[in-house]
């Protein structure tokens, strides 16, 4: 399941004073939600750019600490630096990295820009998704003259602030704050210490492109004497070519802006041809910084569609596929874990699906009431997604059910999908009871307490009554695969298919009785019809799907066939 999870990169006029960095770092680490994830100071630019993940209210409340500690540490009347520049927070950008759209990120950014303008009283500049018109999108634009004709230009009408006064704070400055794409920092390595063929290369790939020459090496002029441009192969690619000395390589070095309309894995390609023109070969690649999720995600189904594999597998083969077909391990270490964005800020410690079978087992066994059922009927159903999935796989790779591997191509990953789903379950199930059981040694010494603690647990039992009946709900969809698999799937493969109808049927029942017993702690009436109505319903549906399954399955195995 996709977590919801918002970056921000704020940019601090300020590269080389350690103290005052870590007063501004300090508030996003103090917030809680939000996740430090680098601090990179450049003494030259006087520049720091600072990254944090979180959710989106906490990504917002530690933006607003770290804008408020910079106008309070940093001086922009003594500040020197190569990179441009009009504000102590210089820029202040959110980016969707999962579960959250650009277009919240923008609204993120417009309440950030209200609060820093109402309670700070700092003039804020809104930019690219989030701007409030068409020219303020271009940061450049926004920022023209910098610090230094700011004075001038923050009185008048045409840039008059998005929020706070229209009026030079000469200590801040300004501030921008925007949304934008995640940026992937990316390089490619050639088998050559001659640059010339990345600077090649790279003029190919990127969108500004490159003049066109003729045979003399000369360039082309069109009829008015201007030289001819030829666009470059990629939009939002800005690429270059140098010599990496420490390597002794070649490599094209660019930013992509937007990988989910440029992907790392179709530059990679690319780059892999054109250097072949060169005479040369790509060795491998690697990724300056953190990637998302789905940019590998993406680059491992796609080589796994390449090969005429199955991308229905689990994510960390699939992971460990983009890895090793994009070389990212030809000149560094590529850690997962450190290398991703979001498995970066994720910890497995404590989880229950992070132990081995024989050690939850014994968790179940001992005398704690969670994990208990709802736990095992979530675990019931991500064995049966599991086992339908291998099913699947094991009929996709086989040349004799070619009628059918498009179909079975198709399966396989929604029974991943499902598998994930239910695994996640395991643990909700088991936080949900123990969130209930804290409730009920809440106060209750006056009429207030009585109240909250009342309103808490009636809360807690819903939540706690709402994910077992998820459980049921996603049942019915492997049921409804499994009847396909028991049909379609490889025959040698029936007698697993057929368990994975039972371990189905034991989830959905499992996780009905969890909703049975919930239900009297609930005073919504609404609420308990509602749920005790489609409950009733759904799993009236998987039991005649079970008989159905369990019925062919038996007559089919009875018969016998030819292996």
């Amino acid at each position: 399941m996709s977590q919801i999870l918002v970056e921000c990169v704020p940019n601090f006029s300020e590269g080389r004073d350690k103290a005052i960095l870590e007063k501004i770092t300090c508030e996003i680490v103090q917030t809680e939600g939000a996740v430090l994830l680098d601090v990179d100071p450049g003494p030259d630019t006087n520049r720091t750019v600072v990254t944090f993940v979180g959710n989106p209210e906490a990504v917002v409340e530690a933006a607003f600490k770290a804008i408020k500690k910079a106008s309070e540490v940093i001086d922009m009347r003594c500040h020197k630096g190569a990179h441009p520049r009009f504000g102590a927070c210089d820029v202040c950008p959110f980016v969707p990295i999962s579960g959250i759209t650009m277009e919240e990120c923008a609204e993120l950014a417009r309440i950030l820009g209200k609060r820093v303008g109402e309670e700070l009283s700092l003039p804020v500049y809104l930019y690219e998704h989030a701007a409030s018109c068409e020219k303020r999108r271009n940061l450049a634009v926004v920022r023209e003259g910098e610090y230094e004709a700011l004075s001038s230009r923050i009185i008048t009408d045409e840039w008059k602030p998005d929020f706070g006064p229209a009026k030079f704070i000469p200590t801040f400055g300004t501030v921008a704050i925007g949304a934008r794409e995640f940026l992937i920092a990316y390089n490619i390595n050639l088998n050559t210490s001659d640059e010339a063929h990345a600077k090649w290369i790279a003029s190919r790939i990127r969108e500004k492109g490159y003049f066109a020459k003729n045979e003399d090496g000369k360039f082309q002029k069109d009829e008015n004497g201007n030289k001819i441009l030829i666009p470059g192969l990629f939009s939002n690619c800005k690429a270059g070519g140098w010599y990496l000395s420490s390597n002794d390589m070649a490599q094209v070095t660019m930013n992509l802006t937007n990988y989910k309309i440029t992907p790392v894995h179709i530059v990679f390609d690319k780059v892999s041809e054109l250097a072949i023109e060169r005479g040369v070969r790509v060795t491998g690649s690697e990724i300056v910084g953190l990637i998302p999720r789905k940019a590998m995600i993406d680059a491992g189904k796609y080589f796994l569609r390449k090969q005429g594999q199955s991308e229905g597998v689990p994510e960390s083969k699939i992971i460990e596929t983009a890895i090793r077909s994009l070389g990212l391990r030809d000149i560094a270490s590529f850690v997962p874990k450190e290398k991703i964005i979001e498995y970066s800020i994720t910890c497995d410690t404590g989880k229950l699906t992070s132990l081995n079978v024989s050690k939850f087992a014994d968790e179940v066994s001992i005398d704690t009431p969670a994990p208990g059922g709802g736990s095992v009927a979530a675990l019931c159903g991500a064995l049966s997604s599991a086992l339908s999935s291998m099913v699947a796989n094991l009929t996709f790779s086989k040349k004799r059910f070619k009628s059918v591997k498009k179909e079975m191509g198709e399966i396989a990953p929604v029974t991943q999908e499902l598998k994930d789903f239910f695994l996640s379950k395991v643990d909700e199930d088991t936080a949900s009871f123990n969130k209930l059981f804290s409730c009920f040694s809440l106060p209750e010494n006056n009429d207030e307490e009585r109240c909250f603690k009342a309103d808490a647990i009636e809360k807690a039992t819903m939540e706690a009554t709402l994910i077992p009946f998820s459980v049921l709900e996603k049942t019915l969809e492997i049921l409804k695969l499994v009847e396909i698999l028991i049909k379609k799937g490889n025959p040698n493969q029936l007698s697993d298919s057929g368990v994975a109808g039972l371990t189905a049927y034991a989830s959905a029942r499992g996780a009905y009785y969890n909703v049975l017993i919930n239900i009297p702690g609930i005073t919504d009436e609404k609420f308990k019809n509602d749920i005790l109505s489609r409950s009733e319903q759904i799993l009236s549906e998987i039991e005649c799907k079970c008989r159905s399954i369990d019925t062919y399955v038996i007559e089919e195995l009875k018969k016998g066939f030819t292996k």
